[in-house]
């Protein structure tokens, strides 16, 4: 197979883990708060790192990750594995499954304007394309 087509593989197993995955958070969500079902996800997946990163030998780059790259990991890890989650936990456990996930989909429109804004990044017709379908697709969700 072609070293092309692997970040695409990747994309599509990706894509059917994270459309499975609030399937299971909203039936164990049932009984329990959105605060205790994050702290097991974090638990479990915490655990499960550091098991690979033993494994495979990758806890040896700790030592060469600088300052600012260690401090943006951290930041990317507060917005999306603490605050988005979060949010997202109790979005799951309050409403319809099928209308929350479309929505909290939608971060690629905020990461092409942050990346416009702090990567110099260009607005193009495919990407503001994009940007609409998007857009559209969560307004028709909605009913």
């Amino acid at each position: 197979m072609s070293s092309k087509i692997y970040p695409y593989l990747l994309a599509i197993i990706t894509l059917i883990f994270w459309g499975a995955a609030p399937i299971f958070g909203k039936i164990g969500l049932t009984k329990i708060s959105p605060i205790l079902g994050m702290a097991i996800r974090s638990l479990i997946v915490t655990i499960i790192m550091i098991i690979i990163l033993f494994a495979t030998g990758a806890y040896r780059e700790f030592g060469s990750i600088t300052l600012k790259g260690f401090s943006f990991i951290a930041l990317e890890g507060v917005c999306a594995s603490l605050i988005g989650h979060f949010a997202y936990y109790y979005a799951l456990k309050l409403g319809e499954t099928s209308k929350v996930v479309p929505i909290t989909s939608a971060f690629p429109v905020v990461t092409i304007i942050l990346a416009m804004v702090f990567l110099a990044e260009k607005m193009t017709v495919f990407k503001g394309a994009g940007i609409t379908l998007i857009l559209a697709g969560i307004y028709l969700i909605r009913f």
